[in-house]
Formats: structure tokens, sequence, C-alpha cells
């Protein structure tokens, strides 16, 4: 059944930054295969007139989760660099909210809720149900849409647009599964009505 775009309904993009893309300190694989199709949703809530919203790492240079502090990662994301630059092919509109994640070095934020005003954002937006794409599916991806399904947001995550790191095999899967179990529900571009 085709999903009909509402007043009250977001698209939030999750991560698509220079780093995580390919040629950055952090990149997930075929993560550029995501921009074309971001895109589309992109400018299908814009014909609708409806919010986008676009999430960052904006890291401070000794950031937790970098491995230098003991963390899992390499640095990535530096807050003004080129690597925490969104990709230049993504076709983000001009009043797109922006919502920097993991500012401060003591504390890591894989959602977008952490510690971030997003929630207060999306409430003065009366948003009530949220299309979500971006990176990384088990990382960043997994824990916004959680978030947002235990503060009452219906969430669609959108299959088509979201990539995985898969340290382990298997982990897309798991957070997939994960996602359902919270209450969250899978589309793709074909199953948005027009």
């Amino acid at each position: 059944m085709a999903i009909q775009l509402a007043p009250g309904d977001a698209l939030m993009i999750i991560d698509m930054q220079n780093d995580f893309l390919p040629g950055g300190s952090l990149e997930v694989p075929g993560a550029s295969a995501l921009i074309p199709v971001l895109n589309r949703y992109i400018a299908h809530f814009q014909q609708s007139r409806l919010p986008v919203i676009a999430t960052r790492d904006w890291h401070p240079p000794d950031h937790c989760s970098f491995i230098e502090q003991g963390g899992p990662w390499p640095p990535h994301c530096v807050a003004g660099s080129a690597g925490a630059a969104f990709h230049v092919d993504l076709a983000l509109p001009a009043d797109t909210h922006i919502v920097s994640k993991a500012t401060a070095r003591d504390t890591d934020a894989y959602s977008g809720f952490s510690g971030t005003g997003l929630q207060e954002s999306l409430q003065s937006l009366q948003i009530q149900r949220i299309f979500v794409g971006g990176v990384a599916t088990e990382y960043c991806v997994r824990n916004t849409v959680t978030d947002a399904l235990r503060l009452g947001y219906a969430v669609i995550v959108l299959e088509d647009a979201i990539q995985a790191i898969n340290r382990q095999p298997g982990d897309s899967g798991q957070a997939l599964d994960d996602m359902i179990a919270h209450g969250a529900t899978l589309t793709q571009f074909q199953e948005l009505a027009a």
C-alpha cells in the first residue's frame, strides 16, 4: 500500500558527511550510492512542503570516540573540517534543519536526540512521523530511530537509503530487526504515493 505524505511528516537524513563517504576517514562502504536516492526523497518532501532535517557528527578534535582517546573510531567529522561537511552532491534545501551531535569531548552520541535539542525542534514543527535515511544503519540510524520511537514518534526507515558499516557480518540485518522490534516500519521510494 502506498504511503501518503501528510502534514506532521519530516524527512531526517543521518550523517551524510564526507568522512563517512568514499575517501573519508571512516568510510561506510557503498554510502555514495545513497545520495541520488536521498535526493529523490528530498525533492518529494520539498514538493509536499514538509521539513528536511539533517544530523551531523560535529566532534571536537580530541573526542572520546577517537582511537587516540581510547575510543573505537579513527578521528572523523571534526567540527568545521572538510570531513564534517555534508557531501556536495546531497541536495539539502536552504531551510534544512541542521542538528549537530557529539559536540562535547567527553560524550558520545549515536542518536540525533542525544543532547541536541532535536526533540524540541520536532515539537515546534509539530512533527508526528519521521522518515529516516543515511548512515550508518547499525549506529546512528538505529539509535536515532529507537530514540524517536521511545519518544512517541511514528518512524519509517527508508530501506533503500540506509547503509551499514558491517564491522561484524550481519550487523545491518540485526539493526533492521531491532528497529522493527521497537516499532519502526520499512519502506522504499516506490512505495511513496506520488
